[in-house]
């Protein structure tokens, strides 16, 4: 059953918090976290870049990321579940009462767990050409 929770990541935070290569790896890990769970996310990274949306999850960066995930949690914590992940004491403690929190370490640890596994190959991904299986991963990524 799909997880209709909107998860809201605190990218730079969570970053930090696991054992992540770089951002890209961040990035492609909540895709197929929000993926697996039939859920949406949103990570909002301090800085500049180019948004963009890979299946589920929005990519965002704001010169104050924490200011976003404030706005994006008033926004819908009222009409939907809402996930803030971050350590940020304070960001925590402004995005309402309505919203689950769960701190970057501990969701980092759980996200480990959480991979695209091609070594688990169905029967059906064992019939498909190389082609097929790049422009399907490409789909699972949210790339045309």
């Amino acid at each position: 059953m799909p997880d209709s929770t909107l998860y809201l990541f605190d990218g730079y935070n969570v970053l930090h918090a696991g054992p992540f290569a770089d951002e890209r790896e961040l990035v492609d890990r909540l895709a197929s976290f929000v993926a697996i769970r039939g859920a949406r996310g949103v990570v909002v990274f301090d800085g500049a870049g180019a948004d963009r949306t890979i299946g589920s999850l929005d990519v965002r960066y704001a010169a104050h990321a924490d200011e976003v995930l404030e706005r994006l949690a008033a926004d819908h914590r009222t009409r939907e579940r809402v996930c803030l992940v971050s350590s940020d004491s304070a960001l925590r403690g402004t995005s309402g009462q309505e919203v689950e929190k769960l701190a970057s370490n501990t969701f980092a640890r759980e996200l480990a767990e959480t991979r695209h596994d091609e070594s688990r190959r169905s029967p059906l991904g064992d019939r498909l050409d190389a082609a097929t299986q790049a422009r399907l991963e490409r789909m699972r990524r949210g790339e045309s």
